[in-house]
């Protein structure tokens, strides 16, 4: 393995491997080339909206309420999220793999309700696990988000895997609260094929007053081969480090996704100079079992952090069983919130208890 991980400094960053633009982003403007008929083809086929009151499908779960207010500790320490009120003057940024989100899923109303409500809570969601053969599917998913009135995008990969059983990374993000740069979305070229699924990039700002105050980082979206746990964790160390070098302006370069590894497990990258992790000793899967999910990012160049973070559990917030909180996703989605602002540039540690500075 010595071998491989030396070539790794052969990633480099290839622009617009997928379709970008907004994600399949004609689906807000239908008229940007190529995409546009796709996008058309998709809106007529939606009609007004894909989350009106169709009956429940087999496997799918009873219509939930909102989610319940008031916020709770959870065991490590983080915050269980309220309501969708987001805090002003700071951003909530999230990870969630939807276990195999595809057309299966998409066609259980209470599941896409649980779903839509779920992503409604935070700014920007890094989304893990799209698997579909069909383009429609972030489409869809967004209408059924944007019923009540959102305005929420998106931005997905292309689709990556050894086998015929390939996935997609996305991002999902408040268009009136984040904004991003488009000659910056891509995915990270893997010549020695280290890595089961290259990571899913894009810088995003916080948009603000005067907005170019506001805060600007990289997102790196991943997804580790559970069969592969050391070695791809080993290499997203240098992966991290890369993203930091990648734009001379940028250093704030968030890792988030499912790692398949605990705080524990982190090998080479939770040896990387500086990086800290949000989610410590919580379970992150929806069985209470594991860690496996979690945002990494630099305690000396991320001092937007602001030292809150949590774990969204499914059953506490919407009030439904285990067993239908499985049928949403066998994971839980993670976040953690950053000020809309850029931080001066004075030696500190971000915000965060017993923040790693290794």
């Amino acid at each position: 393995m010595a071998r491989r991980k030396s070539r790794l400094k052969a990633y480099i960053l290839a622009l617009l491997t997928g379709v970008s633009g907004g994600g399949l982003g004609g689906y807000l403007n239908p008229d940007w080339p190529v995409i546009g008929p796709i996008v058309k083809s998709i809106q007529t086929q939606l009609g007004s909206a894909a989350t009106d009151t169709a009956a429940a499908q087999p496997g799918d779960i009873q219509r939930t309420s909102r989610p319940t207010a008031g916020p709770q500790r959870t065991p490590g320490g983080g915050v269980q999220l309220a309501s969708a009120r987001r805090p002003p003057g700071s951003i909530l940024i999230a990870s969630f793999n939807i276990q195999v989100f595809g057309e299966s899923k998409l066609s259980k109303p209470g599941v896409v309700d649980v779903l839509a409500q779920t992503v409604r809570q935070f700014d920007l969601v890094a989304i893990q696990e799209v698997r579909a053969q069909a383009d429609d599917i972030l489409p869809r998913f967004l209408s059924a988000i944007n019923a009540d009135g959102s305005q929420y995008s998106f931005l997905i990969g292309p689709r990556l895997g050894r086998t015929v059983s390939t996935e997609q990374y996305a991002f999902i993000y408040d268009t009136t609260r984040i904004e991003y740069d488009p000659s910056s979305v891509g995915t990270m070229m893997d010549p020695s094929d280290l890595l089961h699924r290259e990571p899913f990039v894009t810088r995003f700002r916080a948009r603000t007053n005067p907005p170019q105050a506001g805060f600007t980082f990289w997102l790196v979206n991943i997804h580790t081969d559970p069969d592969e746990v050391s070695e791809e964790v080993d290499s997203l160390a240098e992966v991290f480090q890369v993203m930091q070098t990648a734009r001379t302006d940028e250093d704030d370069v968030i890792l988030l996704g499912d790692l398949n590894a605990d705080q524990t497990q982190l090998g080479r990258l939770g040896q990387v100079p500086g990086i800290t992790w949000t989610v410590r000793d919580t379970m992150t899967n929806t069985r209470k079992t594991k860690a496996y999910d979690n945002l990494l990012f630099s305690a000396y160049a991320t001092r937007e952090y602001t030292g809150r973070w949590g774990v969204f559990d499914l059953e506490q917030a919407f009030g439904i069983s285990r067993d239908d909180a499985l049928k949403v996703s066998d994971h839980l989605p993670v976040w953690a919130e950053f000020r809309s602002q850029e931080v001066g540039s004075q030696p500190q540690l971000a915000d965060r208890p017993n923040a790693a500075t290794r």
